[in-house]
């Protein structure tokens, strides 16, 4: 079952509209770009669409890659002030602090759910892409509990939070990174979820028949964004997500309900 994640976040936004319309303000969300990158260039584009449905006002700030920390931070703490959420788009360029730039994201402000000073458990709202995995996997009918699962790489976007949500719902997870783990780990599970950027080196003879393969992996190949699963995948997963298209539209709609929740709580 090959998902269609537009679908799914199409879904979410028609329950989302009339909740923010309810709330009788204009909600206000921030974002900062630092430098350019085609696959964060082509996820903003989706955010500031969605906003726009919504009625939400997004206020856009952009930085050069040169910008220091110190200007990232200044901008952040100015954009908290004048908005109800706050996102700094990852990845900073090379040589930025970035648990220094996401610790002064305010936690009742911390749409993605990134601040590193805050733990997972007295988060107000949780990780996206952690979000959008679990819709998708109880939307199509995924036993969680007590599955086993494999989570490749252990980034702070995909990796890490979604092992934390998954555990939390009674998933027997594990870890496979370049530290830890096989290759061989992804063979006997029953739901594997990628963000290691790695693009194409998950194939068919690394997954069991009937799988549930979420992949969150992006990364750009031969000018087009690409995810870590072998597209052949498909062919033998119960359940598939596919780059682009499937995790990135449902993870962008969790962030509106992200927002309307910190909004919600405030």
């Amino acid at each position: 079952m090959v998902i269609d994640g537009k679908a799914i976040a199409e879904s979410i936004y028609q329950d989302l509209a009339p909740k923010f319309r309810v709330l009788g303000r204009e909600a206000k969300l921030g974002i900062i770009v630092v430098g350019e990158n085609p696959v964060i260039a082509s996820f903003v584009r989706i955010k500031e669409r969605s906003a726009e449905r919504l009625g939400i006002t997004m206020l856009r700030r952009n930085l050069p890659d040169t910008a220091s920390e110190s200007e990232i931070t200044s901008v952040l703490k100015e954009l908290a002030g004048e908005t109800d959420a706050i996102i700094p788009q990852l990845p900073l360029p090379e040589g930025i602090n970035v648990s220094n730039v996401l610790a002064v994201v305010p936690p009742e402000k911390d749409v993605d759910a990134l601040n590193p000073t805050i733990r997972e458990e007295d988060r107000t709202v949780h990780a996206p892409v952690a979000l959008a995995v679990v819709e998708i996997l109880q939307r199509k009918n995924v036993h969680i509990e007590g599955a086993r699962t494999v989570i490749v790489g252990a980034g702070r976007l995909v990796g890490a939070p979604s092992a934390w949500l998954l555990r939390k719902l009674g998933a027997d997870v594990s870890m496979f990174t370049l530290q830890e783990g096989s290759i061989d780990d992804l063979k006997n599970a029953d739901i594997i979820v990628s963000g290691a950027g790695n693009p194409g080196f998950i194939k068919p003879e690394h997954i069991k028949e009937g799988v549930a393969l979420i992949d969150a992996g992006t990364s750009e190949l031969n000018k087009k964004i690409a995810g870590d699963a072998d597209p052949a995948c498909a062919e033998k997963a119960s359940v598939f997500t596919p780059v682009p298209g499937g995790v990135g539209p449902v993870a962008v709609a969790m962030i509106f309900r992200n927002l309307l929740d910190l909004i919600r709580n405030s």
